[in-house]
């Protein structure tokens, strides 16, 4: 068992490396091919072992799964795949005896077509009380057949569903995940009361899905391409309610994690104001391209667009929604875009995992927090599904062409000497097929082996842990030659990587903390490696 690690300051969210979660994909406890909160409990020594000060759970909510959870039934309930709330309470409890907090998923924009309000609205009928608390109308068109405007959808497809009676209903999503109209008081009076079910159950924290999108344009108006105010993007209504939400929050001593996509970055620091997000994610990052200038302009973006809230920076490399950081970091294109996409697409996995392994250091080396996503640990490449196994609707709702999400979510390998990999107790087949030679990548393997992925992320987080200069706090850009990033750390501590052509040669140095390869043998760092140094 290992001993837990010491709570740090109150403010434990600015710096914090919080872990991502999939239940569906972590680790199967009952041996049904679905992991569940059983599985997550039996791991969290080894949680606990990485040196995680958090876990971020996707929902764990009753849902039919037709988003991955992303369409809630009932945020008070969890769903029978993945246990009861009696084990979510239990495992909150003892993943805070080993000194990490959890925080889960709200998803305010819309609910699952399962979901008792809306259930209830399609029985009642047009012009009904139940409907108001989505966004019905009537179709255009001579017989109203035509949709209600012309949104542009997340996904592939329709932005509108026509339900029998002939009147529409908005969801920008898929048509199982209908939108919530947050012009109305008891959507925001129940997610304030479901705000308050989590953290009474001792959750730490909230990441917001889509934080940016919850309130429509009243009209419905049709988009029109450069025209601001966006009917349903970064609307100014939005920040009353993070407001109200910061209020609660506050009371328990709790922290929200918001998902906003924006591209201004004064638009996106109005969320981070002292009174509403403690953070956001950043994917200006994530989906930066291994480039020096680049990245370098990333990290500096990032801290400008913190610094007027005093919010701390986010750094994450990838989550269950993007292309693994192995698998990117070993393609022609190494950024990452939705739109771009594709079977097929060539892969050094050699050369991503060097570099994944560098941009580890890299992320872990800046102020702020981090995020790292369940099996990044293990260096897991992006899987390719067989198409008759793809779950995700935007490779459905995309006419096939798109290859989905489900690459990053097949369940992890822990026993390399066990049937699919030790994902769970049994044999039963996971809920995603696991590549060809995917037990080489099983924790069990890596735990022994001390230059694997996941000895190099323990010791990494180890040192962040134990020297103070790291986590949240200041940093200065040192000079550096053609292709590499060097940055100080408090009093004497040094990151260098090298992204350029050539080996480098590193700055006078008292001590090497750690590489994530090793020097050449006159002393210089190779490309495609970082190192930690105290000066």
């Amino acid at each position: 068992m290992a001993v837990p690690h010491a709570r740090r300051t109150d403010d434990w969210w600015r710096g914090a490396v919080i872990y991502q979660v999939y239940p569906r994909s972590f680790c199967d406890g009952d041996g049904d091919g679905t992991g569940d909160l059983a599985g997550v409990r039996a791991r969290l020594p080894y949680l606990a072992e990485l040196g995680v000060d958090a876990l971020w759970f996707t929902p764990w909510y009753l849902s039919p799964l037709a988003d991955g959870g992303y369409d809630v039934a009932d945020y008070r309930t969890v769903d029978p795949a993945f246990g009861t709330l009696g084990e979510a309470e239990k495992l909150i409890a003892e993943a805070r005896g080993l000194g990490i907090r959890t925080l889960v998923d709200i998803v305010p924009n819309h609910v699952s077509h399962q979901h008792a309000w809306f259930r209830a609205a399609l029985a009642a009928g047009p012009g009904s009380p139940e409907r108001e608390l989505f966004h019905f109308r009537p179709g255009r068109g001579e017989h109203g057949e035509l949709p209600p405007n012309d949104w542009p959808s997340q996904f592939s497809g329709r932005t509108w569903t026509r339900v029998e009676d002939g009147e529409w209903y908005l969801h920008l999503f898929t048509p199982e995940q209908p939108d919530l109209n947050w012009a109305h008081p008891a959507v925001r009076q129940e997610h304030e009361d479901v705000l308050r079910f989590w953290f009474e159950r001792g959750v730490a924290g909230v990441r917001i899905d889509s934080a940016a999108l919850p309130v429509k344009e009243p009209s419905l108006a049709d988009f029109t391409e450069g025209v601001d105010p966006h009917p349903y993007i970064d609307r100014d209504e939005l920040h009353d309610i993070y407001r109200s939400w910061r209020r609660i929050a506050d009371t328990y001593g709790a922290v929200f994690v918001g998902e906003v996509w924006l591209p201004d970055p004064d638009r996106f620091a109005r969320y981070l104001r002292p009174d509403e997000l403690h953070t956001a994610f950043n994917f200006n990052f994530l989906a930066c391209p291994w480039d020096p200038a680049r990245l370098r302009r990333a990290i500096d973006d990032t801290l400008a667009e913190h610094a007027p809230v005093g919010a701390p920076a986010t750094w994450v490399l990838c989550n269950h929604d993007v292309t693994r950081t192995v698998t990117r970091y070993g393609r022609a294109d190494t950024g990452f875009d939705f739109a771009a996409k594709a079977f097929g697409t060539p892969t050094d996995l050699e050369l991503g995992t060097r570099r994944a392994r560098a941009a580890a250091l890299l992320t872990l080396a800046l102020p702020g927090s981090v995020y790292l996503y369940q099996g990044e640990e293990l260096g897991l490449p992006e899987a390719e599904i067989p198409l008759d196994r793809i779950q995700d609707p935007m490779h459905h709702r995309s006419g096939g062409t798109d290859p989905g999400r489900d690459g990053c979510r097949v369940p992890l390998p822990w026993r390399a000497d066990a049937p699919h990999s030790g994902f769970g107790p049994g044999t039963a087949e996971p809920w995603l097929p696991q590549p060809e030679g995917w037990s080489r990548y099983a924790a069990d393997l890596q735990s022994g082996d001390p230059g694997s992925m996941l000895s190099l992320y323990r010791r990494a987080l180890e040192l962040r842990r134990r020297e103070p200069g790291f986590g949240d706090g200041p940093m200065a850009w040192l000079p550096a030659g053609p292709g590499v990033l060097a940055f100080s750390r408090g009093e004497g501590l040094v990151c260098v990587v090298n992204l350029g052509d050539e080996p480098a040669r590193l700055p006078a140095y008292a001590e090497s903390l750690i590489g994530s390869g090793p020097l050449t043998g006159d002393g210089r760092l190779p490309k495609d490696t970082a190192v930690w140094l105290r000066a």
